[in-house]
């Protein structure tokens, strides 16, 4: 059966005496792949761009790891299918880094709401960045969470323009306390188009 790439089904998932087999060769081909998806925006975040690969190796590790059996397979393609594009999409994980657990907590408070202000600008179009709502990331006293998961939908005519080699593309963040932008490399736009039908 071939698989879908557009979403993770339990026939994808390998047996886990068969994944420790070729879990090396996986990972190291996996990290290679994600360089090309991997976009730095300012000195503390950065956004891993997801797809059906790098998703479904996700659920493996995940199974490999905690070694859930069978009854965890479900939780784990509800977790992370939604961060497969879905052909008109681009899907993203934004973390902000920073290892000092103090200053970390200090830049956290001053980014509430950071998921609105995040986009994609091509082409003289604009996409803006749709935070997942399994979850509110900014709590009452607007401390943002670390992890946000996104969201780019697009039209047909802009996967058509971000599709057109050599177009500049530049991820933004806009908020107040943290406004950078960065301009993806070629390779990363190219890698990206290929998630769209």
């Amino acid at each position: 059966m071939t698989p879908n790439p557009h979403a993770i089904s339990p026939a994808d998932i390998m047996p886990m005496a068969d994944y420790a087999k070729v879990r090396a060769e996986r990972r190291r081909l996996m990290a290679r792949a994600k360089i090309d998806r991997r976009v730095p925006v300012g000195p503390d975040a950065t956004f891993y761009f997801e797809n059906y690969a790098t998703m479904l190796h996700q659920v493996h590790e995940m199974l490999f790891v905690e070694k859930g059996g069978a009854e965890q397979i479900p939780g784990e393609i509800a977790a992370y299918d939604p961060l497969v594009p879905k052909g008109s999409n681009l899907s993203a994980t934004f973390m902000i880094e920073i290892e000092d657990p103090n200053r970390r907590l200090a830049v956290l408070k001053t980014l509430g709401g950071i998921e609105n202000t995040i986009s994609l600008a091509f082409a003289g179009e604009t996409v803006k960045g749709v935070a997942h709502d399994d979850a509110e990331r900014t709590t009452e006293d607007g401390k943002t969470s670390s992890v946000h998961f996104f969201s780019f939908p697009f039209t047909k005519t802009q996967i058509e323009k971000f599709r057109k080699a050599g177009t500049e593309v530049v991820l933004a963040i806009r908020h107040p306390n943290y406004a950078h932008m960065a301009i993806l490399p070629e390779a990363t736009r190219a890698a990206l188009a290929k998630d769209f039908d």
